[in-house]
């Protein structure tokens, strides 16, 4: 096995990504590895967990999987989230994502 990002780990399931969530951005998009997480811009704001919903759709239509296959597992309310990527191992979520990071 490759050496995997900190933000990435593989799981029973598929893989887990850490992610530190900005709403209110003026894009949504990947902006890269922050310490031990990935970093992500979403526009939405972080009301009724709109944010959230927005970061699981964005996700899912990146990495090309069904919206139910992209669970936040801890993190609800906080920036730092834990997101399960269903049914993508981690190298597979790894080549979708911008070689720039």
């Amino acid at each position: 096995m490759s050496n995997l990002p900190a933000y990435i780990k593989e799981s029973a399931a598929g893989c887990t990504l850490s992610v530190r969530l900005q709403p209110r951005s003026s894009r949504n998009e990947i902006c890269g590895q922050m310490g031990e997480e990935l970093k992500i811009k979403v526009t939405a704001p972080p009301v009724d967990s709109a944010a959230n919903q927005l970061l699981v759709e964005f996700l899912a239509n990146f990495l090309k999987v069904s919206k139910s296959s992209v669970q936040i597992l801890r993190g609800q309310s906080s920036r730092s989230k834990v997101v399960q990527i269903l049914g993508l191992k981690a190298e597979q979520v790894l080549a979708k994502l911008p070689d720039n990071l």
